[in-house]
């Protein structure tokens, strides 16, 4: 029986690692506002105040990112026998937005400056976090693997779209051992007419290994096997089609697997053997099951739903690098273990944590040390850890001290038949206080996918609006990720039945009687601010107001900006053009199609009064789309809002404009919600 131990007193004091939060913005406070206060928007989407956390291998230390109090991500390592407390406060405006462990002693991070882009990767060891080197300077690089043998050499990918030059890019092992605190930059001074992968320079002393350029189509991503050994990459070519290739020796060879068809996830437990999504059969949805890279045939199955499509990760053995496991989402989520002795702890957890999702996220070579995330609907994750030998559970951190989970209200799954008669996923969460005879105005909250999907668990923005006194909506329409079986390929990109889907989800809560159907919204972001407004424009008498942040209202444009970035500031051809002309049409042989998936050129039928918001450094043809918005709507008397948030690019990433985008938005509905 595993007992609760005293919860560790984590003595970090984010306070000391940062200076305070602008804006007036209090970050210190650590607990709920009191139970007859509201609870500020800040604190539903100030930054979490630990991401979850990573385990060495001796199971000896634990590292995380967490928030400082200004707004700014840190970097921390818990040393489980002392309790000591080691944190790094960064510089200036620089986040930690990355980090892995590559032996018991080292870590590698990324920092991101102005929480945009990366400015490299870095090193440090446990006992001098602040004396950390740079490794990669001023280039994209993502993590491959971090060899078992040789784990202070990490196997990365540097992106050739980085570079801005045409160049390839490649896979290298890096040298972290060298601590010489220079700043290493493998572009070089003149990016524009060097190829990089041939610099000669004091700094490849960073690089351990190279290996032979992937050539035939942008760089798009690089697989190593479970030894840390580079095996597979991928490329897109100008006609949008993405290929596998396979490292045999000093060359790469294409690969039979059709990409278009199968979903590559990692490597599997055997040489060249891949852990892959299925293709699509006959009425079946696709599963999760091993696949041989080299010939392209298909193995074993592992997970074979019946009602949705693999859409998840796998656990892998920290020693044998086995698989073990897989966690994925049905309509709440659901983890499989292939091994029994996991099988047997999951029960364990099961009933330690009851009322909440107990997730393993961590485990020592020895296995005799466990981290776990528990969270639920209502709760926002806590990191724990497990010193199963010992039978003890000790608590890490609460992400969000400050939120009350009484206070916060239960997600209800749902199904909801679509106008074609197939029956696909919602969550509605209530607020307080709801009955049929008081039902309470809507929010409608698609999710911005496609190819993503709304999961059952905590999720701020619905509590925030369930606080303010909404019910809030959350469709998965077709191309959300699980239902690809359910329909032709052809609907992947089908945005007019997209924005039916989530039309025929609201009337389907409206005909219930638990919502007040003269009092609804719907909001969204990204392409769920597209369906916003879309949906806003095929139904005029649903939906009171509409919100939408950043979305696209013509999608004409974006096909025709793509187009000229890759004629001219991407000449090597990322791909991007054709792949949307492949699956969404060409605008000039298929008018009629991107006249019906456009809500600009059906503004005139909006009525809902409509809040328009982007950034300030949003691609041109986005800002001025949201102008034209703005523009027709007056024209039509409708009323709009037109918001800007400074400072911004492509989201909200601060939390000073997060806080005045859902006070804005607050107010908004308040006023026409009425």
């Amino acid at each position: 029986m595993i007992k609760l131990r005293t919860a560790l007193p984590l003595l970090l004091t984010l306070a000391a690692l940062s200076a305070p939060a602008a804006d007036s913005i209090d970050l210190s406070r650590d607990k709920p506002v009191p139970a007859d206060q509201p609870i500020p928007a800040a604190d539903f989407f100030r930054q979490p105040a630990m991401v979850p956390p990573l385990m060495n291998l001796s199971g000896s230390h634990i590292a995380a990112i967490v928030a400082g109090t200004d707004d700014h991500l840190r970097m921390m390592v818990l040393d489980l026998a002392s309790q000591k407390v080691e944190g790094w406060g960064g510089v200036g405006v620089e986040d930690v937005n990355r980090l892995y462990w590559l032996n018991d002693q080292r870590i590698m991070f990324g920092l991101a400056l102005l929480k945009r882009g990366d400015v490299g990767l870095y090193a440090a060891n446990v006992g001098g976090l602040s004396n950390y080197y740079p490794l990669l300077q001023y280039v994209g690089a993502t993590l491959v693997a971090v060899p078992p043998t040789n784990r202070t050499s990490p196997l990365v990918w540097i992106h050739s779209h980085s570079m801005n030059s045409g160049n390839d890019g490649e896979a290298v092992n890096i040298n972290s051992d060298i601590t010489t605190g220079k700043v290493v930059n493998l572009l070089g001074v003149n990016t524009s007419s060097e190829d990089f992968s041939i610099i000669e320079s004091e700094n490849q002393r960073h690089i351990a290994t190279r290996y032979p350029v992937l050539k035939g189509g942008m760089d798009a991503g690089f697989l190593s096997d479970n030894e840390g050994r580079l095996t597979f990459g991928y490329t897109a070519t100008r006609d949008g089609v993405y290929h596998l290739h396979r490292l045999d020796g000093d060359h790469w060879v294409p690969s039979p697997v059709n990409l278009d068809e199968i979903e590559v996830l990692g490597a599997g437990s055997q040489p060249g053997q891949l852990l892959v999504v299925g293709p699509r059969g006959t009425g079946q949805p696709r599963p999760l099951q091993l696949l041989d890279g080299a010939s392209g045939q298909p193995g074993e199955v592992l997970i074979a739903d019946k009602e949705y499509d693999f859409n998840g990760y796998f656990f892998l053995d920290p020693g044998s690098h086995a698989v073990l496991g897989a966690v994925y989402e049905r309509n709440g989520p659901k983890v499989v273990w292939f091994n029994e002795s996991y099988a047997k702890l999951q029960e364990v957890l099961n009933g330690f944590f009851p009322g909440l999702i107990a997730r393993i996220i961590g485990i020592n070579e020895k296995g005799d040390r466990v981290l776990v995330n528990t969270y639920s609907d209502r709760q926002p994750a806590i990191f724990q850890w497990v010193d199963l030998a010992n039978k003890k559970v000790s608590l890490i951190k609460n992400s969000a001290p400050w939120i009350d989970p009484k206070r916060m209200q239960p997600m209800n799954p749902i199904k909801f038949k679509t106008r074609d008669g197939k029956r696909l996923d919602a969550y509605v969460t209530m607020p307080a206080g709801a009955t049929k005879a008081n039902p309470p105005p809507l929010v409608v909250l698609p999710h911005a996918g496609p190819f993503t999907r709304t999961s059952w668990g905590y999720n701020a923005q619905v509590q925030f609006f369930a606080s303010r006194g909404y019910a809030v909506l959350q469709p998965n329409y077709r191309g959300s990720a699980g239902y690809g079986w359910m329909f032709p390929k052809s609907d992947d990109w089908a945005f007019d039945k997209m924005r039916d889907d989530v039309i025929d989800a609201t009337q389907t809560l409206a005909r219930s009687g638990l919502v007040d159907s003269r009092r609804i919204a719907i909001v969204g972001d990204d392409f769920a601010g597209y369906l916003a407004v879309a949906a806003a424009a095929e139904e005029p008498a649903l939906y009171r107001c509409v919100v939408s942040f950043s979305g696209v209202y013509e999608w004409t444009d974006i096909v025709r900006a793509r187009h000229f970035y890759e004629e001219t500031a991407a000449p090597y051809g990322s791909g991007h053009y054709s792949a949307v002309l492949d699956r969404l049409g060409d605008p000039k042989k298929e008018e009629a199609v991107f006249a019906a998936i456009s809500p600009l050129r059906r503004a005139d039928r909006i009525r809902a009064a409509t809040y328009v918001g982007y950034t300030e450094f949003d691609a041109g043809e986005k800002i001025s789309q949201a102008k034209s918005l703005e523009s027709a709507l007056r024209r039509n008397n409708v009323p709009c809002e037109v918001h800007s948030f400074h400072d911004e690019y492509g989201g909200l990433y601060h939390l000073r404009s997060r806080v005045e985008y859902y006070d804005g938005v607050e107010a908004f509905l308040a006023k026409n919600l009425r």
